[in-house]
């Protein structure tokens, strides 16, 4: 109805809010166009005015989520390059700690490594915002490794090394084992250690 003031609240921004919290709440199996249209106080069709579909609505939550990640990363840009790779590292699994019914959201898309990277990429699976987050870990492992503070042949594939153990160091931590934060930010600084030794 052209004159209903919550109507013309409606806004992507308010759309994407309202996602981000049932997904915090409840995970992303709590998502729904018409629960989220619910919670609203619209009707499920009058969000396609503000999002395409589901998929359109999950990127813009990566998006956000990948935005978050790298104003962390951001924060250890005038350190030297091997304590911005453990900054970095550090900032990844604080990230999921605090976050981690939407840290499942930032991985139904992917960064784009380009072609050195091997990957090739169905259309719509690469979100900008994971390649900044990408770019910045990427950075800190060339600007070491040309420094020779890291010994690397390739430092895209030791990025991807790297990624790969702290996300599965994090996935781990989210198991819910009991451990405490010092437990955890011990395990993280010995991966850290092992893999940058």
């Amino acid at each position: 109805m052209p004159g209903d003031p919550e109507r013309a609240a409606l806004t992507r921004e308010a759309v994407v809010a309202a996602a981000r919290d049932l997904v915090a709440e409840g995970g992303l199996d709590a998502l729904s166009l018409r629960r989220l249209a619910a919670r609203l106080g619209v009707t499920a069709p009058a969000l396609y005015a503000h999002v395409h579909d589901k998929r359109d609505l999950l990127a813009a939550l990566a998006e956000g989520q990948f935005d978050e990640l790298v104003a962390r990363m951001d924060a250890a840009a005038g350190l030297p390059p091997v304590e911005r790779i453990r900054a970095h590292c550090r900032a990844y699994v604080q990230h999921a700690r605090e976050n981690p019914e939407l840290f499942g959201v930032m991985f139904l898309f992917s960064p784009d490594l380009g072609p050195a990277g091997g990957t090739d990429l169905p259309d719509g699976a690469e979100l900008p915002a994971a390649t900044k987050a990408f770019g910045y870990a990427l950075a800190a492992v060339e600007e070491a490794a040309r420094d020779g503070d890291l010994a690397t042949g390739d430092p895209l594939l030791t990025a991807l090394a790297l990624w790969s153990a702290t996300h599965g160091l994090t996935t781990v931590l989210q198991l819910g084992l009991g451990f405490s934060p010092e437990t955890e930010d011990a395990l993280l600084d010995e991966l850290l250690d092992r893999l940058l030794d």
